[in-house]
């Protein structure tokens, strides 16, 4: 697993481009699993906090109850409109409860605006990181996994 900084000093060409994504639009859609296995899907905000990309929900939600059972998790970035300008975006992992009282604070210290009532914080482990973007007549997908070299698959 590895930490949005991680990712960052392993693939310093890629990163600016997810995280673009993600800055681009305040909302995400994110997939969990249900206690049967099955997918959920719910919409989500993401923050990045010193080393780590970030998620909070509302206190007891299903979205956190599911990250809570099992953290596997993947994260969508809201595409933008149909020209898919600055391309598309994908991470995957597992989510990390933080319950740290220091941490949680440090946590809502840089937060833009302080969370409304009781929530779950969850720090985001790396596993996988797609990009998807139109270059041309291409359609070049750019994956990266921690420890591994940055791959790039062009297709006409």
């Amino acid at each position: 697993m590895a930490t949005w900084q991680d990712f960052e000093h392993e693939a310093p060409d890629l990163a600016p481009a997810v995280r673009a994504r993600f800055e681009a639009n305040k909302h995400h859609v994110l997939a969990t699993l249900r206690k049967d296995g099955s997918p959920r899907v719910s919409g989500t905000e993401v923050e990045f906090i010193g080393a780590d990309l970030t998620l909070g929900s509302m206190f007891g939600a299903v979205k956190a109850r599911d990250l809570q059972r099992d953290g596997r998790f993947a994260l969508h970035a809201h595409p933008g409109d149909e020209t898919m300008e600055g391309g598309d975006s994908k991470v995957s992992g597992r989510a990390v409860e933080i319950t740290d009282q220091a941490e949680l604070a440090g946590y809502e210290a840089d937060l833009p605006e302080p969370p409304p009532g009781p929530y779950h914080a969850f720090r985001l482990d790396l596993e996988q990181v797609v990009h998807t973007a139109v270059e041309g007549e291409h359609l070049v997908i750019t994956s990266w996994h921690p420890g591994k070299p940055v791959e790039r698959i062009q297709r006409h």
